[in-house]
């Protein structure tokens, strides 16, 4: 039975469905695991298994007694401990909140519960979230599965190393600088970062008192084995939030496309001021050459925007959107004026408009997760004294966010699929975009390019 626990999530809840495993007993092979596995990891980090298995228990007795079920009924999951979860420690990563005991669960946990998922434990995070890197003060550094000296990205480091051993059934993350997609690359799951906005990220702790307002850039979006346990996911998360459900709904569209060779594909590979590291660089290169081979329509082109000016445009915004997580004096140091942040702002809009105009000729843009596979563990304080190293040479720790942060500033979606391993056995990712509100695009060619070329594997050991 232990081979359940690595299948993917939407697998799991038809093996419930059809009765060849009970939720307790899926519950049990992933605490099993947690157990006997997880100590070199350490990725899931808090767990409420009493609680967890009276609802694997009442899960069973539902099924038992017949009836139309939940889509996820059953299914043991885990959430990123910047999460809020009703009665269970939700952390963030910060000693301030070490104890933290949430009143109720955010409304993303709540939709999760709805659709039958049985919330068993939490994944571990870099403090409020403000990391490439997955360590803490409480908890410690999550290590990579690929290779433990090796860090599993950040924020949801914990999350994606949770997903790769077969510790869960699937993860929720949030992402506002790579923080779902950077994990997936690392760890070599499935990530999606959804459309702004699609997803609630109320209960989101990056400060002392927070998760009531949704910070700006931000999303919660699934980690996976496949690409469509990630639809499963998105399918269940999507949506407004609970206030306005009264008024509002979303219907997020089909795709477009039911194979690689109904896609217009765009490929946004070269950078000067991000130079890729050349085992990352042909993974990539093969995934694309992949892609056409399989019939899509595939060019070297890209948005008609100056990817400098938006990274510049980017850290000015994130750099506004993190200040509630930093002390007063350096958050006091770091403010803007509202007149300035909604300059930003109007910039941010035309933007939108060019990279929409860009995809009225074009389905997808095809680029890079982070320059590099999954990096030695490092945590030099101050954080800007890291470096990185590509092709032999050293570059700031922090140009690893340019990717990521040139889509998520826009608000667009992005699929991450594994697209093989580096020479070293490291895995790789590649971000999938598609236009705003066209989720179920970027997820659709993730799957059909892992199809091709990559793919979920089980690390070796689990």
């Amino acid at each position: 039975m232990s081979d359940i626990a690595t299948a993917p999530a939407h697998a799991q809840v038809a093996a419930l469905a059809r009765g060849e495993v009970s939720s307790r007993e899926l519950l049990e092979v992933f605490l099993d695991r947690i157990e006997r596995l997880g100590a070199p990891i350490n990725a899931v980090v808090t767990m409420d298994p009493v609680r967890a298995m009276d609802e694997a228990r009442a899960a069973d007795d539902a099924r038992a007694g017949g009836g139309t079920l939940a889509p996820l009924h059953g299914l043991p999951m885990t959430i990123k401990d910047a999460i809020e979860v009703g009665g269970m420690r939700s952390t963030g990563g910060a000693r301030e909140l070490a104890y933290h005991l949430p009143a109720a669960d955010a409304p993303a946990v709540a939709r999760l519960r709805s659709a039958g998922a049985v919330v068993f434990g939490k994944t571990n995070v870099p403090r409020w979230s403000g990391d490439l890197q997955t360590y803490n003060d409480i908890f410690g550094t999550t290590n990579n599965p690929w290779s433990p000296d090796r860090t599993t990205g950040g924020s949801s480091g914990g999350a994606a190393a949770a997903v790769a051993c077969g510790f869960t059934g699937f993860e929720v993350g949030t992402d506002i600088g790579g923080s779902v997609r950077i994990p997936s690359h690392c760890c070599g799951v499935f990530g999606l970062k959804p459309s702004y906005g699609v997803v609630p990220q109320r209960g989101y702790l990056d400060h002392v008192g927070g998760g009531l307002t949704d910070p700006d850039i931000n999303v919660f979006g699934p980690i996976a084995r496949s690409a469509e346990d990630l639809e499963l996911a998105l399918s269940v998360l999507a949506g407004p939030e609970p206030e306005r459900a009264a008024a509002w709904s979303l219907s997020l569209p089909p795709p477009r496309a039911t194979d690689l060779s109904g896609y217009r594909v765009g490929v946004w590979l070269e950078v000067a001021s991000c130079m890729l590291d050349d085992p990352v660089r042909d993974l990539l290169l093969r995934a694309v050459d992949a892609i056409e081979r399989a019939g899509a329509k595939v060019e070297e082109a890209h948005p008609f925007v100056s990817f400098d000016e938006q990274m510049a445009l980017f850290l000015k915004l994130i750099g506004a959107a993190i200040l509630p997580s930093l002390p007063d004096n350096a958050a006091d140091e770091r403010s803007i004026r509202h007149r300035d942040w909604l300059r930003l702002d109007d910039v941010r809009a035309r933007t939108r408009r060019q990279w929409a105009e860009w995809f009225t000729s074009y389905d997808l843009l095809l680029c890079p997760v982070l320059p590099v596979a999954a990096f030695p563990h490092d945590h030099t304080e101050p954080m800007a004294d890291r470096m990185l190293e590509v092709n032999g040479g050293l570059v700031p720790y922090l140009s690893a966010v340019q990717w990521p942060g040139l889509i998520g500033v826009v608000g667009l979606p992005s699929a991450v699929p594994p697209i093989g391993r580096t020479p070293a056995g490291l895995p790789v990712g590649m971000q999938v975009v598609a236009p705003y509100l066209r989720d179920r695009d970027a997820v659709r060619a993730a799957g059909l390019i892992a199809e091709l070329v990559g793919g979920y594997d089980v690390p070796p050991g689990f």
